[in-house]
């Protein structure tokens, strides 16, 4: 199957959250199922992390409401395979320090930034013939390319075989902007309804998205659920509810190859079920690296974006309770300014038992997962989170609100403990449940043991994304994948190089096939 996936920020080249992840390792997943997966993602050229190599594989016009601007195609791979990813270059919107905004500020022509992404996708696509049997689209910033899709390329030849399948990370960001700036999207002015895209008289890229894709998921059964009301619905409740025979939940999966103890190479030390001595030697580099006072006490720890959605507000009412049992804290990460205050006014009341880093430090991410025994996710809502299941990978014991993907991937007394009602007390509770726990040495580690075996690798995730893939396309009433194939190359325009030349179409739509390594 040709799979063209679309996001906004992808893993290593440029990532803020969990997206990223998904967009990174999916398609790897993919390829080694036997398909054949490609990736379009904006060219953050300030950005741009992983050792990125790419060639300039074509120049295109993407039409805009201004008349047409031009897009450079850099084609490069995801590390370590062949999976190829088509990076929509344009310094005039991608050149800049942030992906979507500066600070807490949010970039105001974020609405022209991604349709015009989005649109050079479809162009693109349609360009270098890569024929997808599905295009995968996430969250609102790629939103549009389903109405493209639809109203722009309904009779295209190498398009209008495909389906879109939509996943949507985090109801909370929808893209929502004044009706005026309809014309942004390309779309004709009578798509802005109740029915499409407008949303309480404001333009919605998300419901625009949900309204015209094939097949709808987001990362965790749970969460799929929890949109559907009217708590977890952010007022797009009723259209997902209309939906609800074709929406879907398919957990995340981890990347092993970065988040394993046994083989990860920031860590001090490895380690892995039955010989957990290296984790006792993190522990004690944890503890130095923090400040913490030596010793064994249980040590909590957390990394975290500091916003409420993650909990913050719980857990800062609940530290000093916690404080009171015989445990030591670590935290990092950096976000709202308040929450980051208030936790650094913590630290200095318990000093050597709660120590606090602000900003991002991936060595020591990976060493506060490693070198702690318990895990803290009080999350008001979480679509999936990945910290608990790199956690359990990790052999430390998560406590998390019993919420969204936490829901569906930790059980109280298993594999962790949960809780369910947001508060303080209901996080103290679940933590002095699992301090309690440690203290019975040997049904503990049979925990941590069993917990470091799970498999919750891409692997397995992808297998259910090629299930929907195949759903939303007999949804759409297409042939399944592996029969039918349309034909190729006769009669299509071909991409135009920097150097000028005109490549082969058969050329450009077998960049979309995974190569064979040598």
């Amino acid at each position: 199957m040709r799979i063209l996936l679309a996001a906004s920020e992808v893993t290593p080249f440029a990532k803020t959250g969990g997206l990223a992840d998904v967009a990174g390792s999916l398609p790897a997943a993919l390829a080694r199922l036997g398909h054949r997966p490609c990736v379009f993602t904006p060219y953050y050229s300030r950005l741009m992390r992983g050792g990125a190599r790419v060639k300039e594989t074509a120049r295109l016009i993407v039409p805009t409401a201004d008349g047409g601007k031009e897009a450079h195609v850099l084609e490069g791979s995801l590390p370590g395979t062949d999976v190829p990813v088509y990076f929509v270059a344009r310094r005039e919107f991608f050149g800049r320090d942030g992906v979507y905004g500066s600070g807490s500020y949010s970039y105001a022509d974020n609405l022209e930034r991604y349709a015009f992404f989005c649109r050079a996708v479809c162009v693109a696509a349609r360009e270098l013939e890569l024929d997808p049997d599905v295009f995968h689209i996430n969250d609102w910033q790629t939103a549009l390319i389903s109405a493209h899709l639809r109203h722009l390329y309904a009779g295209d030849r190498h398009l209008s075989g495909a389906a879109v399948v939509f996943t949507v990370h985090n109801l909370g960001y929808q893209g929502i902007f004044p009706p005026w700036r309809m014309p942004a999207t390309g779309l004709p002015p009578e798509r802005f309804n109740w029915q499409e895209l407008e949303f309480y008289g404001q333009l919605n890229l998300l419901k625009g998205g949900l309204v015209y894709s094939d097949a709808i998921n987001t990362v965790s059964k749970r969460y799929a659920r929890e949109i559907q009301t009217l708590e977890g619905g952010y007022g797009l409740d009723g259209v997902l509810r209309g939906r609800s025979e074709r929406l879907f939940g398919i957990v995340n999966g981890l990347d092993y190859s970065v988040w394993d103890p046994a083989v990860d190479h920031l860590l001090p030390a490895r380690y892995g079920p039955g010989r957990r001595a290296g984790k006792a030697r993190c522990s004690r580099e944890l503890r130095e690296r923090m400040g913490l006072d030596p010793g064994r006490r249980p040590l909590l720890g957390m990394v975290s974006r500091l916003a409420e959605q993650k909990g913050l507000d719980i857990l800062i009412g609940a530290i000093p309770a916690i404080m009171e049992m015989p445990v030591q804290l670590a935290v990092l990460g950096s976000g709202e300014d308040h929450f980051e205050r208030a936790l650094v006014y913590l630290a200095d009341r318990y000093p050597g038992r709660l120590s606090v880093r602000l900003g991002h430090d991936e060595e020591l991410a990976h060493l506060v997962e490693a070198g702690s025994s318990i895990y803290l996710m009080p999350s008001r809502y979480e679509p999936c989170g990945l910290n608990q299941l790199i956690s359990l990978r990790y052999g430390t014991i998560p406590v998390v609100r019993e919420t969204g993907g936490l829901a569906d991937t930790i059980t109280d007394g298993a594999n962790g403990f949960t809780f369910t009602d947001y508060s303080p007390d209901g996080l103290v509770g679940a933590v002095r449940r699992a301090v309690s726990a440690m203290g019975r040495r040997k049904s503990w580690g049979r925990m941590v043991d069993g917990a470091m075996r799970e498999d919750w690798s891409w692997d397995r995730s992808a297998g259910e994304y090629v299930r929907l893939y195949e759903l939303a396309r007999a949804e759409r009433g297409l042939p399944p994948s592996g029969r039918a194939r349309r034909g190729r190359g006769r009669g299509a325009k071909t991409a135009r190089t920097k150097t000028g030349r005109s490549p082969r179409a058969r050329k450009a739509g077998a960049a979309a096939r995974p190569r064979k390594k040598k």
